[in-house]
C-alpha cells in the first residue's frame, strides 16, 4: 500500500513538471542548430523569427535576412529571402548561402523526439532549430 502511494505521488509530481510540447510560434526567435547534415558554425548563431504579419526575419550568421512566409497548420513555405550585404569569412558566407537556399525549399514543419523544431524540404534533411534564449 505504501509503495503504491509513493509511486502515485511521484507520478503526480512528475506530471506537474512536464513542459508543454514545443510548437511553432510567431514572434519567437529560434536558433538554427543544424542545416541539413551539418551543424551551424559555433559562433554564427543563425536565427529565425516568424512575424505575425507574414514576414520572417533573423540573422543568417553574418547578414540579416528577411522573407515572406506562409503557415497553414503543418505546412510552411518561404518566399525568396533577401539580406543585407556585409562580407564575412568564407565559411560563414558559405553557411549563409546554404541557409537562405534551404529556407526557399521548406515545405512543412514538425517537432523531433528530441524537442527540436524541424523545417523539412521536399527531400533531404531538415533545418533543426531550438527556441533562442532570452
Amino acid at each position: 500500500m505504501a509503495r503504491t502511494l509513493v509511486t502515485g505521488l511521484l507520478g503526480a509530481s512528475l506530471l506537474g513538471c512536464a513542459s508543454a510540447p514545443l510548437q511553432l510560434e510567431t514572434e519567437r526567435a529560434y536558433r538554427i542548430e543544424w542545416l541539413g547534415e551539418r551543424p551551424a558554425l559555433d559562433d554564427s548563431q543563425p536565427t529565425l523569427t516568424l512575424g505575425e504579419d507574414g514576414r520572417a526575419y533573423g540573422t543568417a550568421g553574418c547578414n540579416h535576412w528577411f522573407a515572406r512566409y506562409r503557415l497553414q497548420g503543418q505546412r510552411l513555405s518561404f518566399a525568396d529571402a533577401g539580406s543585407t550585404r556585409r562580407q564575412c569569412a568564407a565559411p560563414l558566407m558559405e553557411q549563409e548561402a546554404r541557409f537562405l537556399d534551404s529556407l526557399g525549399k521548406v515545405q512543412r514543419w514538425d517537432v523531433s523526439p528530441l524537442e527540436q523544431l524541424r523545417l523539412w524540404p521536399e527531400s533531404g534533411k531538415p533545418l533543426r532549430l531550438s527556441p533562442a534564449e532570452g
